[in-house]
């Protein structure tokens, strides 16, 4: 038997599916744009002035815990781009980014995501897809973590990590601590 709750949460699956899928398909309709807090990144769309926000000159600390990203080897991670939409569109929507402090802890499919460009390079000889959406991320404020336990896993030493990612003893210890502090945690 199929209980409501689950044909909620179905239906809240297809419809992200539905928005999801034209932004990581890179066609996205005339309406979404980036900017301003990340300018290449994290297209999002304009709302109406009522539409519900965050509170103008409140304080918010968010940790995004990422652990994947695409389908697509060697592809934008979608969840990183997440992060600049968050930024975009509060920053549209009055928010001064002054007042958001972000964190994105990357564990498990997204270990390779955090690389330099030189240490994607020689691992995978293509592009680092990531590499200019996690210096734009950084010189917005985000900081960056990786789990040293997926770093370990995947092979991945310290001196390979972009510039300004840090390692963290584990992705658990670092959403374990923030949320304890009382960041909002956004899985």
């Amino acid at each position: 038997m199929i209980r409501p709750a689950s044909i909620i949460l179905l239906a809240g699956f297809l419809v992200a599916g539905l928005v999801v899928g034209p932004i990581a398909a890179q066609t996205l309709p005339e309406a979404f744009s980036t900017g301003p807090a990340i300018p290449d990144h994290g297209p999002v769309a304009p709302q109406p002035e009522d539409a519900f926000n965050l509170v103008p000159g409140e304080q918010y600390r968010v940790v995004f815990d990422v652990a994947s990203g695409s389908k697509d080897e060697h592809a934008l991670n979608r969840r990183l781009e997440s992060v600049a939409r968050f930024l975009n569109l509060h920053a549209r929507a009055g928010i001064d980014t002054e007042d958001l402090q972000i964190e994105v802890v990357t564990h498990g499919g997204t270990t390779f995501d955090v690389l330099s460009r030189e240490a994607y390079r020689k691992r995978f000889d293509v592009d680092h897809p990531n590499a200019d959406l996690l210096k734009a991320l950084q010189d917005a404020g985000v900081t960056v973590y990786l789990c040293g336990q997926s770093a370990s896993a995947h092979g991945v030493a310290p001196e390979e990590l972009a510039p300004g990612v840090k390692l963290a003893h584990s992705a658990m210890t670092v959403l374990v601590r923030r949320q304890s502090e009382g960041w909002v945690l956004l899985p």
